[in-house]
């Protein structure tokens, strides 16, 4: 059989190369609360947002509208949410309460538990893995005594502290699969440094970048990667964004400017960063569509951004503000196809879309059809992929929206 030459092309709105998409920022219809925390589903179409006083609503379409949802308990010593995880389809859900209380819903919130959970003075940062069996949560923090990192590997019914250093951690972030993770820590009197664990928590290395008082994290898909922000560097100034573009072996400061960086999102490929801080002396949110190459900035009205959340193409953001709202901003990314050739068959895949792209096959780019296989989810990667058999002739392929 002769080899078949593929041509992969994409239909999509396609952004600049030296400009950020996405900043047109729009108030969501969700009521005004002391917003702490949102989290969003691969697709961008499920949200949790929580916060203070118990504050809890959930989204199925990208936050048009706006449900609440029942708290797991009615406890005043609990307190109120302040971090929050989604599984990428959004039915599974990590929280950390203000108090010595984590909660895991498997339903989208519609239910919680707290199964054999330790009981430490204070539950901070959480993450979780696409499908939602790997979790991972840091006690400690937000000037709390501090504390140990944990795992679980069975949706949250067990957990089991890992061999990071008690700290005072304020973000971690996960690969797709939970094997590589990265914990950043914020106090100065503690160790204020990156750690990063390339199998699921079992051991911890600390990066390279410096010491500040880290404040969040994010990172790709694959854990290749990934972003930092720090509140302010050591001598009390404004703190900078990091970026590593290898698993955390090195960092380097973006050419974004100085803030309180208070938040950051990443894309499932590492293109797309949302940052958020204090709004006093700066933007309230930067936005790169480039790794950071370059940025564009939003005010928000002014208000300050506490969490912020991206659908895994990058193509929906969500950012919370201290003033009470949620915002969003939303565009139709450029997919990109990838083609993994094996002796059989070939796959494509593309980062699962916040917008619906349909595959389509071409033996002469004039008339197209669709193809018929449905993508499946591979959740290692966040991409749809569709497997085909060689045609034995040339074939073109693109993605188009319907």
């Amino acid at each position: 059989m002769k080899p078949i030459r593929l041509l992969l092309l994409i239909a999509a709105v396609s952004c600049g190369a030296n400009s950020a998409c996405a900043q047109t920022w729009m108030q969501t219809s969700a009521p005004n609360k002391n917003w702490s925390c949102i989290a969003s589903s691969a697709d961008g179409t499920k949200l949790i947002a929580s916060g203070l006083d118990w504050n809890c609503y959930v989204s199925t379409n990208s936050g048009s509208t706006w449900t609440s949802i029942a708290e797991p308990q009615t406890n005043s010593l609990i307190g109120s949410w302040y971090y929050m995880a989604s599984s990428a389809d959004g039915t599974k859900l990590l929280g950390s309460t203000v108090s010595s209380v984590i909660f895991v819903s498997t339903n989208s919130g519609i239910t919680w538990l707290s199964n054999n959970v330790p009981t430490v003075t204070y539950w901070g940062p959480v993450a979780m893995s696409a499908d939602g069996t790997k979790m991972v949560a840091a006690a400690g923090g937000n000037g709390h005594p501090p504390g140990f990192i944990y795992v679980s590997t069975n949706w949250g019914v067990t957990w089991n502290a890992t061999s990071a250093p008690t700290n005072v951690w304020a973000g971690l972030a996960s690969s797709a699969d939970g094997t590589k993770l990265t914990a950043v820590a914020g106090a100065s009197s503690y160790r204020s440094f990156i750690y990063t664990s390339t199998n699921s928590g079992m051991k911890w290395k600390q990066a390279s970048a410096p010491s500040n008082f880290w404040n969040s994290a994010a990172s790709s898909a694959d854990g290749t990667r990934l972003v930092a922000v720090s509140y302010k560097e050591t001598n009390a100034v404004p703190g900078h964004l990091y970026t590593s573009a290898d698993s955390g072996a090195t960092w380097v400061s973006n050419s974004l400017a100085a803030c309180f960086f208070q938040t950051v999102s990443l894309s499932a490929d590492g293109s797309t960063i949302a940052a958020g801080g204090e709004a006093s002396s700066h933007p309230s949110i930067y936005v790169s569509t480039n790794f950071g190459a370059a940025w564009v900035s939003s005010s928000l009205s002014g208000a300050s951004v506490s969490s912020v959340a991206s659908s895994a193409d990058g193509g929906k953001l969500f950012a919370v503000s201290l003033d009470g709202k949620i915002y969003t901003s939303q565009f139709t990314p450029s997919p990109h196809l990838n083609l993994t050739p094996s002796s059989t068959n070939f796959t494509l895949g593309w980062t699962v879309p916040s917008t619906n792209f349909v595959l389509q096959q071409s033996a002469d780019l004039l008339a197209w059809a669709e193809v018929t296989n449905p993508p499946v989810l591979n959740l290692t990667n966040l991409q749809n992929q569709v497997t085909l058999p060689p045609s034995g002739s040339r074939s073109f392929f693109r993605l188009k929206t319907p």
